[in-house]
Parts: C-alpha cells; sequence; structure tokens
C-alpha cells in the first residue's frame, strides 16, 4: 500500500481536484488528507456531470468509504466548512470528516484585515480570505485553534494519529495538495506568493507525517498553465490570443479571470525538482488538442497529443503516468 502526495506545478487551478478524484475512485485510499494554506484554494469536483465547488472539504470526498482529513497545517473557516458539509450532504461528510484540533482559525477580523490591505489586495492580488494575516497570528501565538470552536468539536481529532495508523496498517493514503509549487512562499515568485510553503514537504508535515512516509508525489500539470492575480507569468500570451484558443477561464475562489500561458518546459523541471516528483498527471490534453477529448487509451491519442507528452518527459525527465481528457473520473488515461 502507498502514500501519495498530489502537487499543484503551476501556480493552482491545474485540474489537480480531477486527479485526486480519480485516485480516490480507483485507489481507494483509506484517508484523504488535506494540506495546503486554506480556504483561499479552491477546487472544482465533476461528479456525475454536476459540479462542485469547494475550499476546505478534501476533493477525495466522492469516495464515500474513504475519511476525510484537515491536518493541523491548514487554516479552518468554519463558515465556510460548515456550508461544504451542508451542500455535500449526500456525501455523508459529517460522519467521516476529521478537523485537527490544531489547526488554525480564520475570522472576520482576517478577512477584513486582508480584503483592506491595499498592499495584499491591489499589488499581490490576495483572494481576501484571510488566510495571510491569520498565518500571522499563528506566528505570534495569539490565533484561536480548532479545538477553541463549539461548532467544530464533532469533527475535531488528531489526523496526524490517523494518517499513521492507517499507513502502519498498510493501507492507502492520499495527502492533497492546494494551489500551486509557484505560489509556495519560499520557492514562488515573491513576494506574489501565498502566505506559506505549497511544496510536497509541506504537505506531509501539514498532516503529521515524515518524509520517509511518503512513496509517491505526483505533481499535477496543466496542458496550458493558468494564473489568478497579479506576479511573473513568463509563457503567459494574450487575452486576444487565449480567446482563439477557447482558452477562457475563471478562478474558482475569486472569480477573476485566468491568465493564460503556454506549457513552460523549464519551469516544470524545476517544480518536479523541488517536490521530488515520481510521476507526472497532465490536464485539459484535450484543450491542447480537442481530437483528444474523452479518449481514454494512449494509443488512440492524436500524433499531436503523443508529441506532447513526448517532449514533457523528454525535457522534464518525470514519467508521465495521468493523462486527463475531459472533466468527468471516466476520461483519464491511467499508465501507472
Amino acid at each position: 500500500m502507498t502514500c501519495t502526495i498530489v502537487v499543484g506545478g503551476q501556480w493552482g487551478d491545474e485540474g489537480k481536484g480531477k486527479i485526486i478524484s480519480y485516485l480516490c475512485y480507483k485507489d481507494n485510499p483509506s484517508i484523504v488528507a488535506r494540506g495546503g494554506v486554506g480556504p483561499n484554494a479552491g477546487h472544482t469536483v465533476e461528479v456525475d456531470g454536476e459540479k462542485y465547488g469547494i475550499r476546505m472539504i478534501p476533493t477525495g470526498f466522492p469516495n464515500k468509504s474513504s475519511k476525510l482529513a484537515i491536518g493541523a497545517g491548514v487554516l479552518v473557516d468554519p463558515e465556510v466548512i460548515l456550508k461544504e458539509i451542508e451542500m455535500l450532504d449526500k456525501f455523508n461528510i459529517k460522519d467521516r470528516l476529521i478537523v485537527d484540533k490544531n489547526c488554525g482559525i480564520i475570522e472576520e477580523k482576517h478577512k477584513e484585515m486582508d480584503k483592506s490591505n491595499s498592499h495584499l489586495s491591489k499589488e499581490i492580488g490576495s483572494t481576501g480570505t484571510g488566510c495571510g494575516p491569520a498565518n500571522v497570528d499563528r506566528a505570534m501565538r495569539t490565533l484561536k485553534l480548532a479545538k477553541d470552536i463549539e461548532v467544530l468539536k464533532p469533527f475535531l481529532g488528531d489526523v496526524s494519529d490517523a494518517v499513521n495508523e492507517a499507513l502502519d496498517n498498510n493501507q492507502n493514503v492520499l495527502i492533497e495538495g492546494t494551489q500551486g509549487t509557484l505560489l509556495s512562499l519560499y520557492y514562488g515568485s515573491y513576494p506574489y506568493v501565498t502566505s506559506k510553503d505549497t511544496t510536497a514537504s509541506s504537505f506531509a508535515a501539514d498532516v503529521g507525517i515524515g518524509p520517509t512516509k511518503v512513496d509517491e508525489v505526483v505533481v499535477v500539470f496543466k496542458s496550458y498553465p493558468t494564473r489568478v492575480g497579479e506576479g511573473p507569468f513568463p509563457t503567459e500570451m494574450s487575452f486576444e490570443e487565449s480567446e482563439k484558443l477557447g482558452l477562457v477561464e475563471y478562478g474558482t475562489v475569486t472569480g477573476r479571470r485566468r491568465r493564460v500561458g503556454f506549457f513552460d518546459y523549464e519551469l516544470a523541471k524545476r517544480v518536479c525538482r523541488l517536490n521530488g516528483a515520481t510521476q507526472i498527471a497532465i490536464t485539459c490534453l484535450d484543450k491542447y488538442d480537442n481530437e483528444c477529448y474523452g479518449i481514454t487509451n494512449y494509443d488512440d491519442l492524436t500524433e499531436k497529443g503523443k508529441a506532447f507528452i513526448k517532449e514533457i518527459e523528454e525535457k522534464v525527465g518525470v514519467s508521465i503516468t495521468l493523462i486527463s481528457t475531459g472533466p468527468e473520473l471516466h476520461q483519464t488515461i491511467d499508465l501507472r
């Protein structure tokens, strides 16, 4: 059995939700644990034609046999998480969710500070969800923790214990990271980054496991990278060019239009090195070549699609094992 970490390879919005949902369906992990910053990262999951935009609940929720955990390193907004528990009621979240008792809590004052700070809101392009100010309070040791919040008491637990126990019992564990490596506070395009590290090492720490427990690191790249907010984007194309290619997207959390660019092989190689990637997942191949839409067998891909996959593997030096050719779970080529 394996412990797998899924990491975003660009600036977020890579389609991690689809890949994580697929892995949950295929590998049936006993626990899906979320690392990352907090509700500033949105994931879209499509189940049976219905889309769910979520910011707190692990995106492995469609697998009803998996426990869902939010690690101590993740900030929690009680209002957001309670709404999502209600919205996903048919997936029986209440009986499966573990919120680590040491998760930091985002309060209204943090959101107000985030939105009113002109440096964060205008220059950096913060999501306004209060994560940065809350992490400041955590560093100052004044932040409230989940164990202090009455409405969260039914869900509290020790995520590190739960995850390590599952691994000790030879069960599959999936750790989902949020956002993307290039938004890392340490390794991204500072200051246009998020308020903590967003690499595989930090996601392991967020849920309370040591590095020797990790077997696989899957880095997810979109066939055309996108970015919300300010900051460098070496391969960015104009809005006019992206419209001609049919590449128009909006952020799950902010609703802002995403900037679009061409695949950056050099950045991808650096990202794989930072994360210790053992495999790559490519999403939206059908947007790179619409004739690849819905294909589930590698041999059936177009020559253009195959050439793109081969070029990434050669230039980045990591095998591509998962290829998404559409939004539904079954629209996936699994080469593992």
